[in-house]
């Protein structure tokens, strides 16, 4: 691979026009595609083949409102009155004459009609139902319901909206991106030292994000793709984009300064640093891709849009950056005597005072036990609270409070109950297809379900144009995300049996608070085979890369513990609510149900990403040299401004996205930058250093007969090096025989 990608990178710097226009002409491309052929992101969470689908799917033909999205308008009375007197109900018409003019909507249910009247007469909510889905609700609909609602406020009602239409806002890119993006080019500005070097570096990569997300957007007309799967592709391909080509560009740069020609120095970076980068990426994009298997719909685009957006960024990693350096030329080699030139050349540190990368790993590697008990020990305390992990789909409870949706949930749980905002659907349907005989079932199925247990109200059982169908409604006690909702959903699927024998009918339980279970149930029995999968390909990945079984056993350990970590810090802040009010979190409730297999998935190939770069010079310096102490420390000279620099990046451009006000989204930029900060800190460059430190030569050590076995990917590239070395040698001799020889 290091052959062929030094062959790519020498092709890359020769024809850097056409290379350049490539990657133009696509980007133009896509960009028109998206103009013209602009779909609409569809964020609809759905998981075939359960029984909440598979009913859901049954009433969006023969009860297309109860499948469809819906609004609620809440009115709250002034204080001192009750919203049945005259001037207040003579509003609630008017609003919901106008909602029913609204465009789309199909049926307007009134709070006289539904009963929908807090108990203290203060509150009414008026349901508004569509017989799409939320992906199809135009914003024009959702506005003329809001102006319905807020004319009702001029005759002195308190009005908020709510209900599914209100969903994920789509692709976010605001000033705290732009922020993220301009810290992590002080970064670069401080890992080189140079400002054109920095640029150099931004160039490639933003091509790269540029190209990854239009190409997703140009697939919503034909591809159901969710806002969140957009939001995390963009994520994914500014972190690694930026990191990957730091990685190729900082390794060029180093043999800039050592004085090597500027094209057979790209040609070479590309060949070592761009084989870790693709070996890294594609860990990345094999572990995103892996959420398919999982079955559901919405994680499946969102891991393959994401991997997608890697392998974008890896391709523009080993074909934009030799490009762009081509057209910077010798400009990119440090000045001679900087300390960029000194950093680069490994001049620093070896004379005067150790680099910081060495002075910390002599720190930690002092006493290696102590450290790797005390990283191991604080990162398990981290970890603990990940133990009371609960998972569920946000709703509009977890809006910000200052948003008309979370205004309506608020007060819709105070005056009606928490189970109001998430109801439960149960199709009832007989095998005798008759209208009375299913009305008669319908009638008894739904005194059955009175008798449960956390049941607050059971709505009268409601037709649907099949005949032989009822659907009966059922308001929980508790809310949607509730353990105890989630134990109803169970309860009243245990009656089936006891049901058909009664009743003759079967049941099904259905609606957006039992799709949510479903979803969250498969999610949380999926997380324990994907990490083993994950972590017996980090075994075998590693073990191939290094030749060693410390070093795999190290690693996976290594990333159970970061990962462990970062949940531990999610559930503490998002699900008890610790520092909930210092860094903006709304509310706290359980854990979005497919962050678990998201951070496992990020985070296994940055992992991966960090422990290649830190180990591998390492493993270089034992083999020159076969000191094992001595091989941490310079190994770790090497690479630890790299991997630090990209570190900062990565947890920058996540940190970016962490002050939106997307549920969905927020959380999961909160863990990725944290499992990074830890994971890169911690893990590799703290933990990784003293358990090597600890177990000496034997760090090393792999069975004759396993070596054998294994394939010898060559990853950074030795054997290329050792080529290129033995050329430049071979030319030198040749130089040498070519001069004139002093006659004696």
């Amino acid at each position: 691979m290091a052959v062929l990608l030094h062959r790519l990178g020498l092709s890359a710097y020769r024809h850097r026009k056409l290379v350049l226009g490539i990657w133009l002409f696509v980007l133009a491309a896509l960009i028109a595609c998206v103009s013209v052929f602009s779909g609409k992101l569809d964020d609809r969470f759905t998981v075939p083949g359960t029984e909440s689908q598979r009913a859901l799917d049954s009433l969006s033909k023969t009860l297309p409102e109860a499948s469809g999205a819906n609004a609620q308008i809440v009115f709250t009375a002034p204080e001192g009155h009750r919203i049945t007197e005259a001037p207040y109900a003579a509003a609630i018409s008017r609003t919901v004459t106008a909602a029913e003019k609204a465009p789309q909507v199909s049926t307007v249910a009134a709070p006289r009609a539904t009963g929908a009247v807090s108990a203290d007469g203060t509150t009414a909510i008026v349901q508004v139902q569509y017989p799409v889905q939320n992906a199809e609700v135009r914003t024009s609909s959702v506005n003329a319901i809001e102006d319905a609602a807020q004319a009702a406020e001029a005759d002195g009602l308190k009005t908020s909206v709510g209900g599914s239409v209100y969903s994920s806002k789509g692709v976010h890119v605001g000033p705290a991106e732009i922020i993220g993006v301009a810290v992590a080019l002080l970064v670069l500005v401080v890992t080189f030292g140079s400002l054109l070097a920095a640029g150099m570096a931004l160039v490639p990569a933003l091509i790269g994000v540029a190209v990854g997300l239009t190409g997703l957007l140009a697939l919503a007309p034909a591809v159901s793709i969710s806002s969140t799967a957009v939001t995390l592709a963009l994520m994914l391909g500014l972190a690694v984009g930026i990191d990957y080509v730091l990685f190729i560009l900082s390794r060029h740069r180093q043999q800039l300064a050592r004085g090597a020609d500027p094209k057979e120095s790209i040609a070479l970076a590309t060949g070592t640093a761009g084989s870790a980068v693709v070996f890294a990426g594609t860990t990345v994009i094999i572990a995103l891709a892996a959420l398919s298997v999982i079955g559901i719909p919405f994680l499946t685009t969102m891991g393959l849009g994401a991997a997608g957006a890697v392998l974008i960024a890896v391709l523009a990693a080993i074909t934009l950056v030799p490009a762009v350096a081509g057209f910077a030329g010798s400009r990119l080699t440090p000045k001679p005597g900087s300390r960029a030139a000194k950093r680069a050349a490994d001049t620093e540190g070896d004379a005067g005072r150790p680099t910081l990368g060495a002075r910390w790993t002599k720190l930690v590697i002092a006493k290696p036990l102590l450290t790797v008990l005390a990283v191991a020990g604080i990162l398990v305390t981290l970890a603990l609270p990940a133990t009371d992990l609960r998972l569920a789909l946000p709703d509009n409870g977890s809006a910000p409070h200052a948003s008309t949706e979370r205004k309506a949930y608020d007060t819709i749980s105070d005056k009606f109950g928490d189970g109001f905002n998430g109801p439960l659907l149960v199709l009832a349907e007989t095998k005798n297809g008759t209208s009375a005989a299913s009305s008669q079932a319908g009638a008894q199925v739904a005194e059955k379900l009175r008798t449960l247990k956390d049941v607050q109200a059971v709505l009268p059982p409601q037709p649907t144009s099949d005949p032989a169908q009822s659907v009966i409604t059922v308001f929980p006690k508790s809310g949607p995300d509730s353990v105890r909702t989630d134990q109803l959903v169970r309860d009243i699927r245990a009656t089936d049996a006891d049901i058909r024998e009664t009743t003759g009918a079967t049941i099904a339980v259905t609606g957006t608070t039992a799709v949510n279970i479903d979803i969250s149930t498969r999610l949380s029995d999926s997380l324990l085979p994907f990490v083993a999968i994950v972590v017996g390909l980090s075994l075998l990945l590693l073990m191939i890369v290094f030749r060693s079984l410390v070093i795999p056993v190290k690693a996976a350990v290594g990333f159970l513990l970061s990962v462990g970590a970062s949940l531990g810090l999610v559930v503490a802040v998002f699900q008890w609510g610790w520092l909930a009010g210092v860094l903006g979190v709304p509310s706290s409730g359980p854990v979005v149900s497919f962050l678990p297999i998201i951070l496992i998935g990020v985070l296994f190939g940055l992992a991966m990403d960090y422990e290649v770069f830190m180990v591998s010079g390492m493993r270089e310096e034992w083999a020159h040299t076969g000191r094992a102490r001595q091989s941490v420390v310079d190994g770790a000279r090497h690479s630890a401004r790299v991997v630090t620099a990209a570190a900062l990046i990565m947890f920058t451009v996540f940190a970016g996205f962490f002050p939106l006000d997307d549920a969905l989204i927020k959380p999961i930029a909160f863990a990725l930058a944290v499992g990074v900060a830890i994971d890169a800190f911690a893990v590799r460059m703290t933990l990784v250093p003293a358990v090597l430190a600890l177990a000496g030569r034997g760090a090393w050590w792999l069975p004759a007969w396993l070596d054998r076995v294994l394939p010898d990917l060559d990853i950074e590239g030795i054997s290329l090096q050792k080529a290129t070395s033995a050329d430049d040698t071979e030319a030198k001799e040749a130089e040498g025989a070519k001069e004139p020889q002093p006659v004696s």
